[in-house]
């Protein structure tokens, strides 16, 4: 875990290292060739989970979050 939940990420920093699909790319995030989760978006990293039991991580974008607040 590179990344935790609430912490600001810019467009191509990792979010997670990881091997095999533990958590999954959500919304703004990219999964390279080795399963590395890194942001498409700047934003703040979010968690979910899913009724699936999957784990998403989420880039929500600096304007939807401050508005959420």
């Amino acid at each position: 875990m590179k990344k935790f939940g609430g912490e600001a990420v810019i467009p191509g920093n990792i979010v997670v290292r990881q091997r095999g699909t533990k958590w999954h790319p959500g919304l703004n995030i990219g999964m390279g060739k080795d399963h590395t989760l890194f942001a498409t978006a700047e934003g703040k990293v979010q968690f979910t989970h899913k009724a699936n039991g999957r784990t998403y991580v989420n880039v929500v974008p600096a304007a939807m979050a401050e508005a959420a607040e």
